[in-house]
């Protein structure tokens, strides 16, 4: 009974914590937003000035599009469904690779990476235990020809055991934005507990596509050559994805990919592409043929370069989307400058619209932190409730130095706002008073579990 009660305690005592806190940053969520990058292309809005491009007609159950730079979501399709991504996975795999080795690091085939396929069933290069390879010929087989001893060889190399190297792709997915993401192998191969959705693939996609060296490997359209190793002749490998130069399915902005199938996950895709500078990753699950996952992609791709525009927001537009939040205005802030770490960022926005369509909130899907005097927060900037961007922002006293955390910066400018004067709230008192409360609330409870307990007591002696 005391453990319960000392728990909810410490419950009631976060809780007033975390609202002091929301409180002293300036601004707050607000509750009535829209949930987290909620989109629907097909739009019901009156407004002749914000209406979101209608939907493209795609047949994917389970599909997203978005731009690399921003995060926006432009396009999705039950997004956040769990799904299987056969192959499609081999992009985290490679990108701990990339960022954990040297591409001429040799990697010699253990017997557990050898035998880890079905050389009659599943892609590989059949490299044998003994084999030796560098760390950059292995990334070109894993990426272009997606051979599954390859993915186990790499992540033995990475972390020392494939066991190891799972624990390190699921961090890097959590890291990377994908939250409802669990994978168990490195390659991919069908598990119950190796799982994604649409959205999470496309988060990986993207710390994938803003890294050069994956970009270079998988953008490899011509043929690529292993040479002779020391168990194997000469190998000739292409890429598989067909949207590259000299494929069947031919589309001129494709700048890579990966491929995927297995008999659970059915066909699945994950591409980049690029055009007059917008950057485009496009995923889509659950296909029912090869062919149509190529037109599917194709089709978001279109519609997204057709309807899209990246805009640049300068600092003073941040500025004034912050001044005239009410948290901002608060008494709470009037004795105080701060210092708001304040830079011009990329959004994503359909074309025939104007940043006076975007209004800036906290993204509350991360958590405020508050360290060394400098509180940092995520913001996203929303059209409608479609989530168009999203950056990082600083907030300090004045006077103190404070690094820019926002992402594809175009201008530094770091502004310095006195708030306005209103009815003046002194947070301590206000911490005092909720103290206080939570005392008196404790004495009360306490007070009545021990009237219970006496209570119990003489129930039991008079029984006996």
């Amino acid at each position: 009974m005391k453990k319960q009660f000392l728990k909810g305690l410490l419950i009631k005592i976060a809780s007033a914590a975390s609202a002091t806190v929301l409180v002293f940053s300036a601004f707050a969520t607000d509750t009535q937003a829209a949930a987290y990058n909620k989109v629907y292309s097909e739009t019901d809005t009156t407004s002749t000035e914000a209406v979101w491009p209608d939907a493209p007609d795609v047949n994917s159950n389970s599909c997203i599009l978005i731009d690399a730079d921003t995060g926006s979501i432009l396009f999705e399709r039950n997004s956040h469904e769990k799904c299987y991504p056969a192959s499609t996975t081999k992009i985290l795999t490679g990108l701990l690779t990339i960022e954990n080795c040297n591409m001429d690091d040799v990697v010699t085939f253990s017997q557990s990476a050898a035998n880890s396929i079905n050389v009659y069933e599943d892609a590989n290069l059949s490299s044998k235990a003994g084999e030796q390879f560098t760390v950059n010929q292995l990334l070109h087989g894993l990426l272009l020809y997606s051979a599954n001893e390859m993915a186990y060889a790499l992540g033995e190399h990475v972390a020392g055991s494939i066991d190891a190297f799972v624990d390190m792709m699921n961090a890097k997915a959590k890291e990377l934005g994908a939250l409802n993401t669990h994978f168990a192998n490195a390659s991919g191969l069908y598990n119950t507990d190796h799982y994604t959705t649409a959205y999470d693939m496309a988060m990986i996609a993207r710390g994938c596509y803003n890294n050069a060296s994956f970009v270079s490997i998988d953008s490899t359209a011509d043929a690529y050559v292993i040479p002779a190793t020391n168990m194997s002749a000469q190998r000739t490998i292409r890429h598989r994805h067909k949207m590259l130069k000299g494929r069947a399915y031919y589309y001129e902005y494709c700048k890579g990919g990966k491929t995927g199938y297995t008999d659970e996950s059915q066909n699945t895709l994950v591409t980049f592409a690029e055009k007059d500078g917008m950057r485009l990753i496009c995923v889509v699950f659950k296909e029912a043929t090869d062919e149509i996952r190529y037109v599917d992609t194709k089709t978001l791709f279109d519609w997204g370069f057709a309807n899209f525009q990246k805009s640049t927001t300068t600092g003073s537009q941040l500025g004034a989307m912050f001044s005239n939040d009410n948290y901002y205005n608060s008494a709470v802030f009037s004795t105080l400058s701060l210092n708001f770490g304040l830079n011009a960022s990329f959004i994503t926005i359909p074309n025939k619209s104007s940043l006076s369509n975007v209004s800036m909130t906290v993204d509350d899907n991360y958590d405020m932190t508050n360290e060394n005097g400098v509180m940092t927060t995520h913001l996203k900037f929303l059209y409608n409730d479609n989530t168009v961007g999203t950056t990082t922002l600083n907030i300090c006293a004045a006077g103190t130095d404070t690094g820019s955390q926002l992402p594809y910066i175009n201008n530094d400018v770091t502004s310095t706002y006195t708030p306005k004067t209103c009815i003046k709230i002194n947070i301590w008192i206000l911490v005092g008073i909720g103290a206080v409360i939570l005392f008196v609330i404790y004495i009360i409870e306490e007070h009545a579990r021990r009237k219970r307990q006496r209570r119990h007591y003489n129930k039991r002696r008079h029984r006996l």
